[in-house]
């Protein structure tokens, strides 16, 4: 739970950036929103799931 909410919030930051950039256009936003919300419903999601989590795993476990 704590690593979806942390990965929600960087992709809102990630996109405000861009936004105010201007390198992202809000109907591209809206796009990637609305396919965010299709693959959490289809089939592929748990493996989405699994897949950013063994990621984050691996990336927590590096050492600088």
């Amino acid at each position: 739970m704590a690593i979806s909410i942390s990965v929600v919030l960087l992709l809102v930051i990630l996109a405000t950036v861009f936004l105010r950039s201007g390198g992202l256009k809000v109907s591209h936003a809206l796009v990637c929103l609305l396919l965010g919300f299709y693959l959490a419903g289809t089939n592929i999601a748990p493996s989405i799931n699994s897949g950013l989590m063994a990621t984050a795993d691996i990336v927590s476990g590096l050492r600088p």
